[in-house]
């Protein structure tokens, strides 16, 4: 299959833009959260069926969603689809096929990320677990394109700290170990032929590559570096002898190069952007070329190797002005193509795009309840840091306001070595939809910006990256763009804990704060981590913080430890299953402001993890943020 994503961009608007129509209506909440009615489309190899996911009450229970089949006759569905899973617990957030009839799909229980993979039979609709493994959580390493029989399956069952891949029949269940981990592999690469020939060790602050000329033979060490220097294998080159990866060694940004065995230690550079890192590479599978590679400025941009990629881009763009262009999927002959089309108001649409005959059909309108025109634009914008850094974000102002004095929610990011990007968020849309405007930033250490930036970020949890956070909302206040008495902070994750550490060290900031399965003690944090993080934790100290050599800094920076601070009206939301961070990190929270006869509003789901994935517990978590920013905001 083609491993591509293409896009186009569109033109931005002025920050005075807003103001020039009324206001939209408020629509209604839950058409902003609700999943779609048909979505997450997927051709088979032999591009004769369509796969997809809707909503599907089964027996009375909440709607799930779940997959379902047709056939295709050109790029025109015929007969009636047919459902072939029959989830009631969760949705199925991910799946794809194998070969032509069977599809394989993960889901997890409650939230507790341990995955299992499945395999359903598309005609038969007989499922069978390929990792039946209680508390084992699985991944697919290689689906094995030309063997019709069997997937490369990676799972910590044996050991749960670490993962070995198997190879796994998709019509029985049986495995056979083909790389047993020795204990320090945090992954695994395989070649064109699916033989798994690249792995990458860490001791917690030194990684290695290795490398085999074959699975008969020992792996041996290619590169070690220490972690703050990334060497990450993406794909063999087309003869299976050499290796592309994404490497910033001696450099300060991420580049595409071919790193050749014999010879690791020189990078044959392909391609390096001139700002930020690379994201990634795709290749054609059929003609053994490489096609793209993406990396992300203010808004998505690609270079592409080949011309029929090019070309094939540029085509999709032009039939769908005004929108990104997203390629979600082929058919084996790349001959047919799922067509993403959306931009920063819109999920879009979604089509099957037929080259041999050049025709454009829609399958579906992602979110019609929600107008693109009464959406708000999402605009690139920078703003410099107490300490000279140029920190990048995104601000969006609610549709038809004058952009002057408003109520606005900074968003931080989870992660937090992640990024904010360009494009359409629901959350974003519909705080702008109720008369907040909203500003994304990132911070310092967040990643695509290179490893001085990243590096930044070292100890500074609660510290200078806070004060990014911090040194954004006095811009917007500059700006005049913010009341300053009606600013509100909401984040997930990291974003959680920024929230906490707002309110605790800057308690005059905010008027309202959201924590949503957030960090609140950076102690208990790093203790309960999963066991599958255990090979990273002194990497995680190292960046983060150690318990006993830096205690006075971690004991200063953890919200709950000071939550005699906190002053602002807090609302917490938490899964009772997060792996990640445990409902520990909010009960703690909860429990100190309350000792001090403070009101916090809790909401715990039983049935999810890191983050709320099923409608109602969405809609319910939707609903009582959008009353309580009311309350404390007034929009």
């Amino acid at each position: 299959m083609t491993r591509t994503i293409l896009a186009a961009g569109i033109i931005g608007t002025t920050l005075g833009a807003c103001a020039t129509q009324p206001p939209p209506r408020a629509y209604p909440l839950k058409d902003f959260f609700r999943n779609p009615e048909r979505g997450f489309f997927r051709l088979a190899e032999d591009g004769q069926t369509l796969a997809f996911m809707q909503p599907t009450s089964v027996d009375g229970n909440p709607a799930r969603m779940n997959i379902y089949v047709q056939p295709l006759e050109g790029s025109k569905l015929v007969g009636e689809p047919r459902q072939i899973t029959h989830e009631t617990a969760r949705d199925i957030s991910n799946y794809f096929w194998k070969g032509g009839d069977v599809v394989l799909f993960q889901k997890d229980f409650g939230g507790d990320e341990n995955f299992h993979v499945l395999a359903v039979n598309a005609k038969t609709g007989k499922t069978t677990d390929l990792t039946p493994y209680e508390g084992a959580r699985a991944s697919i390493e290689d689906d094995l394109e030309d063997d019709p029989d069997h997937v490369l399956i990676s799972h910590n069952q044996r050991n749960p700290e670490v993962f070995d891949v198997y190879r796994v029949n998709v019509h029985t269940g049986a495995a056979v170990l083909v790389a047993q981990n020795p204990g320090n592999i945090v992954g695994w690469q395989t070649d064109h032929a699916g033989k798994v020939r690249a792995a990458v060790t860490s001791d917690g602050l030194n990684t290695t590559l290795l490398y085999r000329d074959d699975e008969a033979s020992e792996f041996r060490p290619l590169i070690t570096t220490d972690y703050r220097t990334s060497v990450s294998p993406s794909f063999f080159t087309f003869d299976d002898k050499k290796i592309y990866a994404l490497s910033n060694r001696g450099r300060d940004k991420l580049s595409l190069v071919v790193i050749d065995p014999a010879t690791p230690d020189t990078e044959q550079e392909i391609f390096t952007p001139d700002t930020v890192d690379l994201d990634g590479a795709g290749y054609s599978r059929k003609r053994r070329v490489l096609t793209v590679a993406a990396y992300q400025t203010d808004k998505p941009q690609y270079k592409f190797f080949d011309a029929q990629s090019e070309a094939l881009y540029k085509k999709l763009s032009d039939k769908l002005p005004g929108y990104d262009v997203a390629l979600q999927g082929t058919n084996r002959d790349e001959n047919k193509f799922i067509v993403a089309a959306y931009n920063d108001r819109t999920p879009g649409s979604r089509y099957i795009y037929d080259a041999t005959t050049d025709t454009l059909t829609k399958l579906a309108d992602i979110n019609p309840a929600i107008p693109e025109a009464d959406m708000s634009h999402v605009r690139p914008i920078t703003y410099q840091s107490r300490d000279g850094l140029t920190i990048h974000g995104y601000l969006t102002l609610p549709a038809g306001r004058d952009p002057k004095n408003l109520p606005c929610i900074v968003n931080p990011h989870g992660g937090p070595w992640a990024r904010d990007g360009w494009g359409y968020n629901p959350e974003t849309q519909f705080l702008a939809n109720r008369g907040f405007c909203v500003l994304q930033m990132n911070f310092r250490g967040s990643t695509g910006y290179g490893r001085a930036f990243w590096e930044a970020s070292f100890g500074q949890w609660g510290l200078k990256m806070q004060d990014d956070i911090t040194d954004g909302v006095q811009w917007l206040i500059k700006q005049g763009i913010a009341d300053p008495k009606r600013i509100g902070i909401y984040g997930a994750s990291y974003g959680g804990y920024a929230t906490l550490a707002g309110v605790t060290f800057t308690p005059d900031l905010y008027a309202a704060a959201v924590d949503y399965v957030g960090v609140s003690n950076l102690f208990t944090f790093m203790k309960s981590i999963p066991p599958y993080w255990k090979p990273m934790l002194d990497k995680m100290q190292d960046m983060v913080g150690h318990p006993e050599r830096d205690k006075e800094r971690l004991a200063a920076t953890s919200p709950a430890l000071h939550a005699d601070k906190i002053k602002t009206p807090l609302f917490v939301a938490q899964g009772a299953k997060d792996p990640r961070v445990n409902k520990d990190e909010s009960d703690q929270m909860v429990q100190a402001l309350k000792a001090r006869g403070v009101e916090v509003e809790y909401m715990v789901k039983d049935n999810e993890g890191h983050g709320f994935h099923n409608d109602e517990n969405k809609f319910e978590f939707y609903e009582a943020m959008e009353k309580f920013l009311t309350e404390h905001l007034k929009p």
